[in-house]
């Protein structure tokens, strides 16, 4: 119990404390700044004055690159921690790239 705020609840507790009182004093700053063109709260647009500055954006083509990245760290993750030496968790991480070239192929296809 000599280093106490090394264990990870207590680390969490204090690092959140300390990064809490950051942010409020960087909003304090932020109110105290003049606002030189319209208030320091308002949506950044290069000097434009934007009336709506919210975005919406359309993920459907970003979702198959998303999950394909995903699903080949995972593969990867799953290949670099298999134990050489045992046969039966060797054919689990197979069984496994095999399900998931499957589940690619279904994603990529036409």
């Amino acid at each position: 119990m000599e280093n106490i705020l090394l264990s990870p609840p207590v680390a969490f507790v204090a690092l959140f404390v300390v990064i809490g009182l950051l942010a409020k004093l960087g909003a304090r700053l932020a109110r105290g700044l003049p606002a030189a063109s319209g208030g320091a709260f308002k949506a950044y647009a290069c000097g434009e004055d934007v009336k709506d500055h919210r975005a919406r954006p359309d993920y459907s083509q970003f979702f198959p690159f998303a999950f394909f990245f995903t699903i080949m760290h995972v593969v990867a993750l799953v290949i670099a921690t298999v134990p050489a030496e045992s046969m039966k968790i060797f054919g689990l991480a197979l069984l496994f790239v095999v399900a998931s070239a499957m589940g690619l192929f279904i994603l990529y296809r036409n």
